[in-house]
């Protein structure tokens, strides 16, 4: 070949990779750092002290937007953009480590506040390098102090703290949501101002929120993964007083993955006016007795009940060693030990599966394809034929389990990460209509002499209630379980049909096992969605991370449930009254 033939091949060589330069996707500059440092760190070794043996680095991103308004005004906007990390160190073995231990686990969320959000390959490894070093530290400690605590306590079959997992190699890229800001702040305004038209409502907000990022998680075991989260939600809340003094407050919530598939201004409007109304009715309501008997829930209050009642119990937190071998707070599931045991009535079926996209059309606002261990999820039947087969599980071994099932949706305690429900579908092979099961309620009170059935139309979760109301219900409920979350639109029905509306009415003894008490379910499927999280009732702002969750189910009719008047001391009325706002 002449030198010519070389030059031409060099020069054709050297533009085609130019172009595939070009073509290739840049380097993440966060994914490298997590890269290179969680490798540095993976030979850590201090003279004296135990080497890790697994290292997590999770970070989560968001660039978020929220505006607040207030009977037609504005009342904040704000933008935001943080990155937030997540260290976890593990030193000892899979069998025996630093967590699970009461007095100390290693792990760090704010150690050193949130990253920066600017792409800088050397300020994400200095972060990182800090944060390791820290909880680094914190697990030796907490290592040494488990090991202590232990030496006083008599163990039985002593449980792996860490379970294996295949490494997952899932790389999406981030994507924004495209938000009209100025169209959603106009409407939110607008939505807000009908409150304006009902004066008994004390205090209303309407809100929006729409975040759009996602989570890095790197490990030393290969792990690596950039999952897209992007949300938006527009809540409605709002509370009124009874003439009595009596608080009564409710929310509306509108949620999707993408702002897009939010509803439209006919939609959002009607649940607002609808949100006011009830409002209204609630503070001319007269004030519940005491119930036994049974009680209807129908459509939302259904899935409700199922979420809260049901997929609460299906994760099994782990007891924390402690140096009394007490779990201090610890709060075990009401299904712990019962697996193959009836749970439901044998007609009913329950499926967790984060894998399915949509149910009829709609879009499901709990699915996801990975975890916030790693860990890729697939449909997992939990009851069949009313019986338990299984449970939410993480990488936390509990009894009789070893493995995750791809379940970890939160940060949890003492190290771990705490399971949560995804979509799930709740159904029944034996199914009557609506109409019928409150014909049932009226028939089993007439055959009880009772004058009124119970019928449940809504309930308080997520919870709106203020943080001291969420702390009398868990206070009263003491040494007898989990409390339930009071029901919102709740409705006497008398023997010819007539339905009252009553206010003031808790549940009191509800558990899961009241479930196997029920004697119907509705041919209707119900979905409820909501932003799941660790606090009591799922407690409106009492949680800094939530998990999107969808559940579908039925009315149902359940045997014997007991309700109570609110003993609580009532504020007095305004002294003066409201001034007129609508002219």
């Amino acid at each position: 070949m002449t030198a010519r033939g070389l030059a031409t091949l060099a020069i054709a060589a050297a533009i085609g990779a130019l172009t595939w330069a070009a073509q290739a996707p840049a380097p993440d500059p966060v994914l490298k750092a997590m890269h290179d440092e969680i490798e540095r760190s993976r030979g850590l070794t201090v003279p004296n002290l135990e080497a890790p043996y697994f290292i997590e680095y999770l970070i989560d991103q968001a660039n978020t937007f929220a505006v607040s308004a207030s009977l037609g005004g504005l009342v904040s906007q704000r933008h935001d953009r943080f990155r937030e990390p997540e260290v976890h160190v593990r030193v000892g073995d899979y069998k025996f480590d630093n967590t699970n231990f009461a007095g100390g686990f290693g792990g760090s969320r704010y150690d050193l506040g949130r990253l920066p959000p600017e792409d800088s390959y050397p300020v994400a490894r200095r972060y990182l390098w800090l944060l390791t070093d820290s909880v680094y530290k914190s697990a030796v400690e907490a290592i040494s102090r488990k090991r202590a605590a232990l030496r006083n306590l008599t163990q039985g079959d002593q449980l792996n703290d860490f379970a294996h997992a295949e490494p997952v190699h899932y790389l999406r890229d981030f994507h924004p949501q495209g938000l009209d800001e100025g169209a959603w702040t106009s409407r939110v305004r607008s939505l807000s101002a009908i409150f304006a038209q009902y004066p008994d409502v004390r205090w209303s907000s309407v809100d929006l929120d729409s975040s759009d990022g996602g989570f890095y998680l790197v490990d030393t075991e290969g792990t690596e993964i950039r999952e897209p989260e992007n949300v938006v939600y527009l809540r409605a809340r709002a509370i009124a007083q009874a003439s009595d003094g009596m608080t009564v407050h409710d929310a509306v919530t509108f949620h999707a993955l993408e702002q897009a598939q939010l509803p439209g201004d006919a939609e959002l409007t009607r649940g607002v006016t609808t949100l006011a109304e009830n409002l209204s009715a609630l503070t001319r309501a007269p004030k519940g007795e005491d119930y036994n008997g049974p009680v209807l829930f129908e459509g939302l209050a259904g899935a409700q009940v199922f979420a809260e009642v049901l997929g609460t119990n299906l994760a099994l937190p782990r007891r924390p060693v402690t140096g009394g071998g007490r779990g201090g707070g610890f709060q075990p599931s009401e299904l712990e030990g019962r697996l193959g045991a009836r749970v439901l009535p044998d007609s009913f079926d329950v499926v967790d599966d984060p894998t399915q996209k949509e149910w009829r059309g709609r879009p499901l606002f709990g699915s996801y394809d990975v975890d916030r261990e790693g860990v890729i999820p697939k449909p997992l039947h939990l009851i069949e034929k009313g019986v338990l087969k299984g449970y939410l599980l993480t990488r936390q071994p509990v009894r009789g389990f070893e493995g995750s099932n791809g379940r970890a949706r939160m940060p949890g305690s003492f190290g771990a990460s705490a399971a949560g429900i995804s979509n799930l579908f709740v159904s029944s092979s034996d199914t009557v209509p609506l109409a019928e099961l409150k014909q049932k309620l009226i028939q089993l009170c007439q055959t009880r002499a009772k004058p009124y059935g119970i019928l449940v139309r809504k309930m308080d979760f997520p919870s709106s209630a203020s943080f001291d109301e969420a702390r009398r219900l868990l206070t009263a409920s003491q040494g007898g379980g989990l409390p339930v979350s009071t029901p919102l639109l709740i409705y006497r029905v008398y023997p010819d049909g007539r339905e009252e509306l009553v206010r003031g009415l808790r549940f009191r003894g509800f558990t899961v096992r009241s479930f196997k008490d029920i004697l119907a379910a509705g041919n209707d499927s119900t979905v409820f969605e909501f932003m799941n999280s660790t606090a009591p009732f799922a407690l409106i702002g009492a949680a800094s991370f939530t998990a999107e969750t969808t559940v579908v189910a039925p009315s149902i009719l359940i045997d014997d449930l007991e309700l109570r008047p609110t003993e609580d001391d009532q504020p007095k009325l305004p002294v003066v009254p409201p001034p007129e706002l609508v002219k």
